[in-house]
């Protein structure tokens, strides 16, 4: 093992690197805060950070879907109080491959979130009222953004008006100016270019806006890496997962059309669709008497709409009560629709205001993260060491079901 120093930063590696300070093993174990791994992975197929949150992930070769099954034992044997900074999420793994890798080491400390949100339609503003109710304990303020100056003067004033009786702290609700937008830690998109109206049923219309929504949010990737926005991009609109890479790729193009690492790195971007999958599988589970156990013992994978794998246990899966519980989830927005309404309360509260909220806590939620070149929802949270994902012992039939997918 080697030990560094990076300015003021604590690092090693199973790798021996000469532009970097050597330094004794005990001045790397008696360091405060977060100690650094060096790593190198194919930057095209793997995030420049993450939290290191088992051995195992100091000698993996690529990343994949396979960083959500339980990692076997690492070959080597790290000193005692290197395994104990790992199991309490103190250690971030630094990908040297990207040419902008010294680039992680710039990073606040955040007490309280600046928030910016852009799009004030059904989701947007429901999603707003979610950060104004629940989110006082970590949100600082809450921007606005929409192209309707009057939708967005309007919420400001409706948010605003919000108090209950006791001592909550809400956020304030500002309007937002364009050359503004990324001055924050947390950014949300929540533009849609369009929702398909109630009778286009017969197509998963989530894809319906793909084309359209992968337009804007290109638009708006290139704005931040003119800005050099360092902080997360949050997706809600849909298709979330597709819009996720969407967004990476038109981030790090220049203007030759090169993709040139420098704009938005991977783990910046996180899609928020995930959560309402659970919730409506959760919905339907309580339902049934063969399924209860859902709540506690099952999972939700994968994309917002078709794709979507629903477990009904980890421990115990039976796959004829997951396809059950997938396929309810999966229709649950077409029952919705049929009472002739658009299904948004609760996409934008499970998959937006919620999670969101778990994210900027450090708290377990589902949202879709970055794993070798797709963006996966999974569970997951987000620490000071970077994002960890949940690693589960996962069975052969749940597997062949995620790969699929993947």
């Amino acid at each position: 093992m080697f030990y560094y120093r990076f300015d003021d930063k604590l690092c090693f590696s199973l790798h021996e690197y000469k532009d970097l300070t050597n330094i004794e093993e005990k001045e790397a174990r008696n360091g405060d805060g977060i100690l650094y791994a060096l790593l190198e992975l194919n930057p095209e197929k793997s995030r420049r950070s993450f939290c290191l949150s088992e051995p195992a992930l100091l000698t993996i070769k690529e990343e994949g879907l396979h960083l959500l099954q339980l990692q076997k034992r690492s070959a080597y044997s790290l000193p005692s109080w290197l395994q104990r900074k790992i199991e309490v999420g103190e250690v971030m793994a630094v990908n040297r491959a990207y040419p902008n890798w010294k680039d992680v080491f710039i990073k606040k400390n955040i007490k309280k979130w600046r928030i910016h949100l852009a799009g004030l339609g059904d989701v947007g503003s429901t999603l707003l009222m979610g950060l104004r109710l629940l989110g006082g304990s970590c949100i600082e303020s809450i921007g606005i953004f929409d192209r309707s100056i009057e939708k967005s003067l309007r919420w400001q004033l409706e948010i605003n008006q919000i108090w209950g009786f006791g001592e909550e702290d809400y956020p304030s609700i500002d309007v937002l100016k364009e050359e503004s937008l990324f001055e924050c830690d947390l950014f949300i998109f929540s533009i849609a270019a369009r929702v398909p109206p109630i009778g286009e049923e017969g197509q998963d219309v989530r894809m319906v806006q793909l084309e359209e929504n992968g337009k804007i949010i290109s638009s708006f990737g290139k704005l931040a890496r003119s800005r050099n926005y360092k902080g997360i991009f949050a997706v809600v609109s849909d298709p979330v997962d597709l819009l996720c890479k969407t967004l990476l790729q038109s981030s790090n193009t220049n203007e030759d059309g090169h993709f040139d690492f420098n704009g938005l790195a991977p783990e910046q971007i996180r899609g928020y669709g995930l959560g309402v999958m659970h919730a409506r599988a959760l919905y339907y589970a309580q339902q049934h008497k063969d399924t209860h156990h859902y709540q506690e013992e099952g999972r939700a994978f994968g994309p917002h709409g078709e794709g979507l794998v629903i477990a009904d246990s980890i421990s115990r899966y039976d796959m004829n009560r997951s396809l059950f519980l997938t396929e309810k989830a999966k229709t649950a927005n077409l029952e919705v629709r049929k009472t002739g309404f658009k299904p948004f309360v609760a996409p934008a509260l499970s998959s937006g205001a919620l999670p969101l909220i778990a994210t900027m806590e450090g708290r377990w939620h589902y949202s879709a993260t970055y794993m070798g070149g797709v963006y996966m929802g999974a569970k997951n949270r987000l620490r000071s060491s970077g994002t960890e994902l949940e690693m589960l012992d996962i069975p052969p039939a749940l597997w062949e079901r995620l790969q699929y997918t993947y």
